[in-house]
């Protein structure tokens, strides 16, 4: 199948999604995190076994404490990091946390019976703290990402400089963040459906699993372009089938390569808590945004950037 014939279907797609995406973010937003807004810090010891982070997050999902990351330490301690709460929120927290459901036999010694139970907790510390990422460092950020761009195109320009027809090397690198940009506006319009609905917030871990993305996206793309390169130098086949051609050659690498990333994301997404589930999940909606737009969009982009050129 002609993959370059078929562009404007993928085209149109991709353009669904991101003009979604975009609305998502325009009019709902990402939420912020505490690592971006600040918040409040608990620091506890239990006396006897530390509960799960599941259990500890379950004990807590009865109070309106938005998103709370739990982060074991020692033994037996824990640190709970959550929106800035009052004194009374501060008090249901940890009354939450020393009570404990137990199964204990029944007097008459048939079955048993549920009994709540106290446990003993120490706390270390209850402090407000400031956001992790300051505003200036979000301003700061702004600009790192539009050099960032920058240098990914001049990068690539140089990369390909020694092609000049039927495009010259700047193109590949501006089709290249066309497809970057495909990539991390995507899941991001996610985030902001899930913080809308389901109260998820930005943090660290998510911006981390972003900039993964970028590389990985990049890579994928320089692949199929650096293909592309080598069979500009056959004779007799038109740009079009040159890129399909590419495609085809490369499009078992991608997805075996995509694949194999996404078998561990999604272990991660399962299997390593709340803490990574949502880093998980940036790493696999990139991923499937970036292996798409590998093969469906930076080729035909090309293709359809070289009929233009053509017209003019």
């Amino acid at each position: 199948m002609s993959i370059v014939k078929y562009r404007k279907i993928y085209f149109v797609f991709s353009g669904i999604l991101i003009l979604v995406s975009l609305f998502l973010l325009l009019f709902w937003g990402l939420k912020p995190g505490i690592d971006f807004t600040g918040g409040s810090i608990v620091e506890l010891e239990y006396k006897e076994e530390r509960p799960s982070n599941q259990s500890i997050l379950e004990k807590l999902s009865g109070l309106d404490l938005g998103t709370v990351y739990v982060q074991p330490t020692g033994d037996k301690g824990v640190i709970l990091r959550m929106k800035d709460i009052s004194e009374e929120i501060h008090q249901q927290v940890l009354n939450s946390l020393r009570q404990e459901t137990v199964l204990i036999p029944s007097e008459s010694g048939e079955g048993s019976e549920m009994q709540i139970v106290i446990s003993d907790i120490e706390e270390k510390r209850f402090d407000s703290v400031g956001p992790v990422i300051g505003q200036e460092l979000k301003e700061k950020t702004k600009y790192v990402v539009i050099a960032a761009l920058a240098c990914m195109i001049i990068y690539i320009a140089l990369a390909f400089r020694r092609l000049q027809r039927p495009l010259r090397s700047w193109h590949y690198g501006i089709a290249s963040v066309i497809a970057l940009l495909h990539d991390i506006i995507i899941p991001l319009g996610v985030f902001a459906l899930l913080g809308r609905f389901y109260n998820i917030e930005i943090s660290i871990p998510i911006i981390t699993a972003l900039l993964a993305v970028l590389g990985y996206s990049i890579n994928n793309t320089v692949v199929v372009f650096d293909r592309i390169r080598e069979n500009l130098s056959r004779r007799g086949e038109t740009f079009e089938e040159i890129i399909d051609e590419s495609i085809r050659q490369t499009f078992s690498r991608q997805i075996n390569t995509s694949l194999t990333t996404l078998f561990v994301a999604g272990a991660i997404f399962f299997l390593g808590g709340s803490t990574l589930q949502y880093f998980a999940l940036t790493l696999i909606l990139g991923i499937l945004a970036g292996t798409y737009s590998s093969i469906f969009l930076a080729g035909p982009l090309l293709a359809s950037w070289q009929k233009i050129k053509q017209r003019v």
